[in-house]
This record gives structure tokens, C-alpha cells and sequence, in this order.
């Protein structure tokens, strides 16, 4: 383990760290260190091991870095914006939708057709919208 270099932690993550260097110290029991962190005793053993074999970087978040298993494919919300930008300026992101679903086969949510027009500079909210 004497490997160097920069690993970026939550404040949740440090805190963990130092529990878990505690236990893996044997100056703190597992159920205690469970109890710390609102873990089972099993899951703060697995932190321990893998603690052990990685170091610090053994706590980071796997998930970190990993696209959303519900994010939808750039090429389709390209596609979606495209035709949007061609054909339904003008329109509401609920018609917008409804426009995409029936005359394109692209079935997207409300909202996220209102993402993709907001970004896009292509409808404003009405809170945003001004009195003028």
C-alpha cells in the first residue's frame, strides 16, 4: 500500500475513512463503527477488507464517474432537439411531446422535453417569464 497520488472524497467518505481506519487499528469495535455510520456489522467488515487491499481509494464511491442507468442516449435527445428546433419552435414542451410521440415515434417525458427547450433558449419558464 504504498501507492501515492490524489483521490477525491466526499465529506461523508472522509468521515468513513477515519471510522473505518479506526476498526481496521482495532481502536474501535465493528458493531461501533456500524452504529457510527448506520451500516450492519457485515457491510463495515467488507469496508475493512477492502480498506486493506485498496487503501483509501477502497471507499470511494464505485459509482462515481458512472452514467445513470435511466439517462437517456445523447443521439436521442439530439435527434429529439433537432426536430424540436425544425418543426416545434413555437410550441409548449407538452405539445412538443405529444407532437415527437405521435408524428416521430419519439417517446420522451414532459420534462424532459422541457429540459432539452429550456437549455436550448426555446421556452422559458413561466416564473421566469417577465411582466413586460
Amino acid at each position: 500500500m504504498t501507492r501515492t497520488g490524489t483521490i477525491t472524497m466526499s465529506m461523508r467518505e472522509l468521515d468513513r475513512l477515519k471510522v473505518i481506519e479506526a476498526v481496521a487499528e482495532s481502536r474501535l469495535m465493528t458493531w461501533r463503527a456500524a452504529e457510527r455510520l448506520g451500516l450492519s456489522r457485515r457491510q463495515v467488515e467488507r469496508l475493512v477488507i477492502r480498506y486493506r487491499a485498496e487503501g483509501a481509494a477502497g471507499l470511494v464511491s464505485q459509482r462515481r464517474g458512472v452514467r445513470s442507468n435511466h439517462q437517456l442516449p445523447q443521439t436521442v435527445l439530439d435527434r429529439a432537439l433537432e426536430l424540436i428546433h425544425e418543426r416545434y419552435a413555437d410550441f409548449g414542451p407538452t405539445l412538443a411531446c405529444e407532437k415527437l410521440r405521435e408524428c416521430h415515434g419519439l417517446v420522451l417525458s414532459k420534462e424532459t422535453v422541457r429540459h432539452l427547450m429550456t437549455d436550448a433558449g426555446l421556452w422559458v419558464p413561466r416564473k421566469q417569464r417577465g411582466c413586460n
